[in-house]
């Protein structure tokens, strides 16, 4: 077999999805990374970390080989290198293997507590269960859509905490917990979203007036980013109902019409179903 085709080969295997060795690896990947999750956040837990620290290093230097010839064979099937290098598929596989290799680096005492901060990078991997997830890229195509109406949600929202807090402040005042108008505004933020943590509490008959106010409009105010993000997804999903599996070599593009033989975002020629 020339370089060429095993090149093809592991480009099928690795970013496409409709071979039965491209379905296997995506099995297997997505195994590996739910393994990895659950040993990071088991190795957090002292107990268990102190019977069975050994049996997690070793575990961790499994995963991180692992991914480290994930890694190299994603650079070396890729057409464009640079792109899926710089891409962010790219760069968090390639910060799921990092925090190891750092540990190697920087020994000694004074570099413990930074090292300790590397090896929470290790839970990076769980944004590689995006690559599995149809759904994601509907979100994202939703959540872009929507980003105006969000915004201009969320700056009125804006507007309503900060009056309401202000307004707080000068009804209760300092004797009542309402020290700022800062610490007002938290508590105005805290009871438009429902969360209510209770460590501030009108008590005036005014404030818990308006304290009752806020909680009701909070209610009616949820509902409106739901009803947004909800319309925008309902398009996006009657959009990718259209699209294939089908993967660019050129800008690894997988959003394509099930009919289109190029691909939309640099032209080039797709691979034929």
């Amino acid at each position: 077999m020339s370089t060429k085709n095993l090149k093809e080969k592991l480009y099928i295997i690795i970013f496409e999805a409709d071979t039965w060795w491209g379905k296997f690896f995506d099995v297997a990947l997505l195994v590996l990374i739910l393994l990895s999750v659950v040993t990071v956040a088991l190795e957090s837990v002292k107990s268990l970390n102190a019977e069975y620290g050994l049996l997690f290093d070793t575990l961790e230097w499994a995963f991180t080989a692992l991914f480290t010839i994930e890694y190299i064979l994603r650079l070396y099937a890729s057409t464009n290198r640079v792109r899926y290098a710089f891409s962010f598929f790219g760069i968090i596989d390639l910060i799921s293997t990092l925090p190891a290799y750092l540990g190697l680096i920087l020994t000694g005492a004074h570099s413990l507590i930074v090292l300790r901060s590397f090896r929470l990078l290790r839970v990076f991997r769980i944004f590689k269960l995006a690559r599995f997830i149809g759904e994601a890229s509907q979100l994202q195509r939703a959540l872009k859509a929507s980003r105006p109406k969000i915004i201009v949600f969320v700056t009125a929202v804006s507007i309503i905490v900060m009056i309401m807090g202000t307004l707080m402040y000068i009804i209760e005042g300092g004797k009542n917990g309402f020290t700022s108008i800062p610490r007002s505004v938290y508590w105005a933020i805290v009871t438009l979203t429902t969360v209510g943590y209770g460590d501030i509490a009108p008590v005036t008959v005014l404030g818990q007036t308006v304290a009752a106010f806020i909680m009701i409009l909070g209610y009616a105010i949820i509902a409106v980013p739901t009803g947004i993000v909800t319309a925008e997804l309902g398009m996006a999903v009657a959009k990718e109902r259209s699209s294939d599996t089908r993967v660019c070599a050129n800008c690894n593009l997988a959003d394509h019409d099930a009919d289109a033989s190029y691909c939309k975002n640099c032209g080039e020629e797709l691979p034929q179903n």
